[in-house]
């Protein structure tokens, strides 16, 4: 299953997505999220982070729409 990293600006709405695929893509995003989370640089009040798991994307823009709403920009460099 797919796994979808999601950084949004909550003031903004503004929003960045990467997704991993594969058989492993859910604990890869998971991880990416654990590690953003650690260093600590987009975790103040601004930014949520999420590590999601869906079989598409549209499945994820539709069960969590609210992360969608604003425009799609990079805030970081992501592998």
């Amino acid at each position: 299953m797919s796994g979808f990293l999601i950084i949004y600006k909550r003031q903004s709405g503004e929003y960045q997505i990467v997704e991993y695929d594969g058989e492993d893509g859910h604990r890869a995003a998971l991880n990416q999220r654990l590690a953003l989370e650690s260093e600590g640089e987009l975790t103040e009040m601004e930014f949520e982070i999420a590590a999601l798991s869906s079989d598409s994307l549209e499945s994820i823009k539709k069960t969590h729409s609210r992360y969608f709403h604003g425009k799609e920009v990079q805030f970081i460099a992501l592998q």
